[in-house]
């Protein structure tokens, strides 16, 4: 199994896959790591930590062919191997990739995965990482080339080979859902689907969404539009401002970051295009949608327009939907039309699916590359 990981600076990439060759190796899958950063800083030992980039593209160009003739040989011998790199990078030389097609096409990977992350959490990371100028406008344009640009990277070599994106999100979910990715391929992908921005300060509702969310991940890899949550950002931005306030404070690894007013509302476009191609995106890389609709404290659907919408992309890209319904009143049409089962419970709804799939979860033998 040969895995190409990408994604931009800001999302200590390198520790989170270390983390994923961990978890591959205590399930006998034995996995090397090639991050082609600390291989280039070990070919270039006069270039300062941090600076690798700032040299000539000439140069960098050349650093970064020689890793990877290191990389494409290493791929003959290991086992398994991850090959942690960037597909674009945005620089002072402007925008450029950050790998080679004949090289890719050499590496020949069975699996291309974009990780991402939240604005403020990268905004974090390189205030703290790295010593990089950098505007929220900046993050949230150049996280969206990343995953483009390795969608196409992947195609352009074997548009068969599978293509991911997947949030940072909490890392010791997110990175047992990356090696079930590539090492449980029996397993059955689910998008989980689930009221966010209007249930938020619930905390009944919360929990029971938090419950739902543990119980499929149990049992499926599921990708959890939960991992990357943006939209309350330009909520918080525009309260600030009508009480005269020019920042605020986010939490983030359970401390507060401090982010502009202004910088976070001229991003409120981004954020809320970005939220609507990404869920249909992590819908379409899924085998199913189970959609969960808690009761409000009075008894009423939790259903927003943006779950509505997903189980309609969802019916349409020929998904099986499963919606779990736990109000008083009945489903609409609209629901009841587009899925293939609605339950009353999590529990059932678990039960059901599991025993659905079962028959069809027949894991690879432990120790071979899948």
């Amino acid at each position: 199994m040969i895995v190409v990981v990408t994604g931009m600076v800001g999302l200590n990439k390198k520790s989170y896959v270390e983390a994923v060759c961990r978890i591959a190796g205590r399930h006998g899958y034995p996995t090397v790591l090639c991050s082609v950063g600390d291989m280039m800083y070990a070919e270039a030992p006069d270039v300062p930590p941090g600076k690798i980039l700032d040299i000539s593209l000439k140069r960098l160009h050349s650093l970064r062919r020689s890793v990877f003739k290191d990389i494409v040989l290493e791929a003959r011998r290991a086992p398994n191997l991850i090959v942690n790199t960037h597909a674009t990078f945005r620089w002072r030389h402007g925008l450029f990739p950050a790998v080679d097609f004949d090289q890719m096409r050499q590496l020949n990977a069975d699996m291309y995965v974009c990780l991402i992350d939240g604005v403020a959490a990268m905004h974090l990371r390189l205030l703290q990482e790295h010593a990089v100028e950098h505007s929220l406008k900046a993050l949230i344009v150049w996280r969206e080339e990343e995953i483009i640009s390795t969608e196409m990277l992947g195609k352009g070599i074997n548009d068969k080979v599978p293509f991911y994106c997947l949030a940072r999100g909490s890392e010791q979910e997110t990175t047992e859902t990356f090696y079930r990715l590539a090492f449980e391929r029996h397993l059955k992908k689910a998008y989980l689907s689930f009221p966010m921005t209007a249930v938020a300060k619930i905390e009944a509702v919360t929990k029971e969404i938090g419950a739902f969310r543990r119980r499929m991940k149990e049992s499926f890899i599921c990708f959890d539009p939960g991992d990357l949550e943006e939209a309350l950002l330009p909520i918080q931005a525009r309260q600030a401002r009508e009480q005269g306030l020019d920042s605020i404070d986010v939490p983030v690894f359970g401390e507060p970051v401090r982010l502009d007013v202004e910088e976070v509302l001229q991003i409120e476009r981004d954020i809320n295009n970005q939220i609507y191609a990404r869920d249909f995106l992590l819908i379409d890389q899924a085998d199913m949608i189970v959609s969960f609709v808690p009761a409000l404290p009075d008894g009423r659907a939790a259903i927003s327009s943006g779950v509505e919408r997903e189980l309609q992309h969802a019916h349409e890209a020929a998904k099986e939907v499963y919606v779990i319904w736990t109000a008083r009143q009945h489903p609409s049409v609209f629901v009841t039309q587009t899925a293939n089962a609605v339950f009353s419970s999590v529990d059932e709804a678990a039960r059901f699916l599991q025993e659905k799939y079962a028959a069809e979860a027949i894991p690879a033998p432990s120790g071979r590359n899948p």
